[in-house]
């Protein structure tokens, strides 16, 4: 039975999807795209990959580039499903050789995606080149007039953000009323002891940030345990980011 992997970035929206290719024959692999499903798909690369661009459409473009960088994976087919028009039209600037469909079409999609893979598939410089020149505050959501807290947030994080837009303003206070909040977790303790008063103060979205895997700060703290952990705090994730070479979050918001 041909291995699919599907990326979709929430676990219910993506049920019906798992029975559409489940039912069209094949074994299907879904979990939360990380370092360590990149890794498995290196090892043991599926017939295929499906991105679904209904939701978070940068972030489906991203993991399709990365992919593509590494040579056991260049010519597996990408079948990316549904998306805003315009965006899917500067996707496929990008990855010219990827396939775009639709889910009511996904099973001929993917008929055709695996009997002929892409013979000379397009390998981008990095796996962020749809992301360059994209400035930190706008890839965090600090927008005009927004009211941001740095919780725990290492010496010189404002001159890491850069230049703010008009009438933004950060403080490192995280009492008050604010739009948003970064929460720098320096370890796994500190995360569980004040998620749930974080959940209550952070504003309209929290991003949780921790250090990478491997970097000068890592404490061992993953995407999943982040994740499991701000879900049990009546949080729903919703958006990824590379902070910068040390740090990465994800951004939640309440559950409504």
């Amino acid at each position: 039975m041909p291995h699919i992997q599907l990326i979709h970035w929430n676990e219910t929206e993506a049920e019906p999807r798992l029975a559409v290719l489940r039912g069209a024959g094949y074994r299907v692999g879904f979990e939360p795209f990380s370092p360590a499903l990149l890794r498995t798909m290196r090892e043991a690369p599926p017939e295929a990959v499906v991105i679904d661009l209904t939701r978070l459409p940068s972030h489906g473009r991203d993991v399709a580039l990365g992919i593509r960088r590494y040579k056991p994976l260049r010519r597996v087919p990408i079948v990316f499903v549904e998306g805003d028009p315009e965006k899917v039209k500067r996707i496929e600037s990008l990855l010219p050789d990827a396939v775009f469909t639709s889910w009511s079409r996904v099973r001929s999609a993917l008929r055709r995606a695996i009997t002929n893979p892409p013979r000379d598939p397009v390998i981008p410089a990095s796996n962020l080149a749809g992301y360059a020149g994209t400035p930190l505050p706008k890839k965090l959501g600090i927008k005009a007039g927004t009211v941001a807290a740095l919780v725990n947030a290492p010496d010189g994080f404002e001159q890491t953000l850069g230049r703010l837009p008009a009438g933004a303003a950060l403080r490192r206070n995280p009492r008050g009323k604010r739009d948003l909040t970064l929460w720098f977790v320096r370890s796994s303790d500190d995360l569980g002891r004040r998620m749930a008063s974080m959940a209550k103060t952070a504003g309209d979205a929290l991003w949780i940030v921790w250090a990478k895997k491997g970097s000068a700060r890592d404490v061992g703290l993953t995407q999943a345990a982040v994740r499991k952990t701000g879900l049990a705090a009546g949080l729903v994730d919703f958006k990824i980011a590379a902070i910068d070479a040390t740090w990465s979050g994800l951004k939640f918001t309440r559950r409504k």
